[in-house]
């Protein structure tokens, strides 16, 4: 990054100093997935050197000059997009021109199987990895490993640790975005290490078939007063147009991250995953809780979330998880509708993934039993009344913890079984 000083560059004129950055500003102006737009971009409006940048689009049909995107419908075919941003300061200007390439909108196809993202825990001797399965048929209650049942995915940056995959689709259908807890407890068990100086960036892939991945990248996402950044999940808000990131982290008042404190749920705005917002608190009871994902149905959201508070008599839902419904991924007044789900049927819970059946008004509950057997499904055909029970005659890859079930469609599935299923 280069920024212009202005008290160091006292010997050249003012017009020389704007001009020069200016230039900077101009060389160093990106807009992630131009050549491939396939949902809303952002188009920085600020540089680093405090230049003001506006935009024009050949075509605000398809692409708006604040980065919304119409894509064109099926069968209308691709579109090219010319965007023009203007760089200024004070009285001096440059333009740079880009060129975006917009696919047309997928076919639309019914979703009939799912695919599962998850990981096996930290006794394997490569520590914690990301794995795939394949559901045997059109249910989420049987699956067959992918991969000879290996690892798909294996970090190569920061821990080296991946946990708690999270896999979402685009609302446009044919992206999508893979982000994972960066840690590795495997080797150490420092967990108080984890919380105080771990890691606050996310691990993030992107692709357009769930075969192809990008290269992994690493995204710091929580503020600095963060020790971690916990199981990241994110929700598509359609109301603003924007992917939330939610994660766990504990947050601290001093730069050492001494004393004691307790895990808040905090949240970050994105488009692109490349440029997130300022990460914010998002839930914070005055106890720790972590591990919440969520749901839309019927203009409702609907919350889990796992209570980290000790089970004991005064905190008898601790260790489990809860659930809550609001009007918005955003609102600030969520109400509880359960607590304590699971208890009597596992012996702890955390980690929930929720998914809509693909067959009937019917949703599942992964919810992962920590210490013991690691997912354990649960179902409910009634969201409102958070009535959850154990699944029948389920058979599960072996030890799976803390991942995603993503609903697929025929073909997504017969490109998996080709390219991973032995």
């Amino acid at each position: 990054m280069n920024v212009i000083n202005e008290k160091s560059d006292v010997k050249i004129g003012k017009k020389e100093r704007d001009l020069l950055a200016i230039k900077i500003d101009s060389d160093e102006l990106k807009v992630f997935n131009i050549e491939d737009v396939r949902g809303h971009l952002t188009l920085p409006i600020q540089g680093k050197n405090n230049s003001f940048i506006t935009w024009k689009s050949s075509d605000p049909s398809i692409i708006s000059p604040t980065g919304e995107v119409r894509r064109p419908s099926h069968g209308e075919g691709n579109k090219t997009v010319k965007l023009t941003a203007t760089i200024t300061i004070s009285d001096q200007m440059v333009t740079k021109e880009f060129s975006a390439n917009v696919p047309e909108m997928p076919k639309k196809e019914n979703y009939e199987r799912y695919v599962f993202y998850y990981f096996t825990g930290e006794e394997n001797t490569i520590g914690e990895q990301i794995y795939f399965a394949l559901s045997d048929g059109n249910t989420p209650l049987k699956w067959n490993e992918l991969n000879k049942g290996e690892p798909a995915i294996i970090s190569n940056l920061g821990e080296k640790g991946l946990r708690d995959p999270f896999i979402i689709r685009s609302p446009e259908g044919d992206k999508f975005y893979l982000i994972a807890t960066d840690l590795k407890i495997n080797g150490n068990w420092d967990w108080d290490r984890a919380q105080r100086t771990g890691s606050r960036s996310i691990m993030v892939w992107e692709s357009n078939d769930l075969i192809n991945w990008s290269e992994q990248r690493m995204v710091e996402v929580a503020p600095k007063e963060a020790g971690n950044m916990w199981a990241p999940e994110v929700i598509f808000d359609d109301t603003t147009g924007e992917y939330v990131v939610f994660w766990a982290s504990k947050l601290y008042d001093n730069k050492e991250h001494n004393g004691s404190t307790y895990n808040k749920m905090m949240y970050s705005k994105t488009r692109d995953f490349y440029n997130f917002t300022e990460p914010e608190v998002y839930i914070d009871l005055g106890y720790s809780v972590i591990d919440t994902t969520m749901i839309k149905h019927e203009d409702k959201i609907y919350r889990l979330s796992k209570d980290e508070r000790s089970n004991t008599s005064s905190t008898p839902n601790g260790k489990f998880i809860f659930q809550e419904v609001g009007d918005t991924v955003l609102d600030p007044n969520f109400k509880l509708i359960q607590e304590g789900i699971g208890k009597g049927s596992i012996g702890a819970g955390e980690g929930p993934t929720i998914f809509k059946s693909n067959i009937e008004e019917k949703w599942y509950m992964f919810i992962d039993e920590f210490g013991g057997r690691g997912y354990i499904p649960f179902e409910t055909t009634d969201l409102q009344a958070g009535e959850w029970k154990i699944s029948e005659n389920y058979d599960l890859p072996a030890r799976p913890r803390h991942g995603t079930v993503l609903p697929i469609t025929k073909s997504e599935y017969e490109a998996l079984q080709a390219n991973l299923l032995t």
